[in-house]
């Protein structure tokens, strides 16, 4: 954890003043896991993009290779040749979901009971105590995320936003705000990017020591 956070301040040193927050969100979501549980991400627009790319990061090696148990890779081993493929090539995977790309829900909760609701309405049916929802606004301010925010507090959630640098309504409610060092839209989003990098890097380094 050390020698990631290191590299990644000394490559982005706007971002030394995220460093308590980024820790607190590390720590936070290897508890989750390491307790069996799951990571639940949302964001509108570009955020939604990024709520992707870090499901995509968690979902499958991101730097390391994380090789399967010998338990897991002999019993594919005996499974034929695709089972041979599985035991050599698939990775340990941490579970994440991506609210944003639920396009059946998001319309339908649309259709029924409005925008504002879209992503609260799939952590209050997948949302478990132990679980971390992440919410993506660069103003800290999208209603969304806000209600998301609200439903995961009462249902148990660690409640992490990645927000700009201004007090919101996202930093009064959530447990842990990571701020990133400006209040314009695309460099809050620049800096998003190698923040939320950060944060899987040093995950996948704790769970997956070498």
């Amino acid at each position: 954890m050390d020698r990631i956070l290191s590299d990644y301040l000394e490559r982005y040193p706007e971002l030394r003043g995220c460093k308590e927050s980024v820790v607190g969100a590390v720590g936070a979501i290897v508890n989750c896991y390491r307790s069996g549980g799951k990571l639940l991400v949302a964001g509108n627009g570009g955020s939604a993009a990024d709520s992707a790319h870090i499901c995509g990061e968690l979902l499958k090696g991101f730097l390391l290779k994380r090789p399967l148990s010998g338990e897991d890779k002999s019993f594919y081993a005996t499974q034929g040749e695709i089972g041979g493929l599985i035991s050599d090539k698939l990775q340990g995977s941490l579970p994440a979901v991506d609210l944003s790309a639920m396009q059946s829900v998001i319309s339908a909760t649309l259709n029924d009971n409005g925008a504002d609701l879209i992503f609260a309405q799939q952590i209050n049916g997948l949302g478990k105590p132990g679980d971390v929802f992440i919410g993506i606004s660069t103003s800290g301010n999208s209603r969304n995320v806000i209600a998301a925010g609200i439903v995961a507090k009462r249902r148990g959630l660690t409640a992490i936003a990645l927000t700009g640098e201004r007090e919101s309504a996202m930093s009064s409610l959530f447990d842990i705000t990571v701020r990133a060092p400006s209040s314009l839209t695309p460099r809050v989003q620049e800096f998003h990017l190698p923040i939320y990098h950060l944060i899987c890097a040093a995950v996948e380094a704790e769970l997956w020591k070498q």
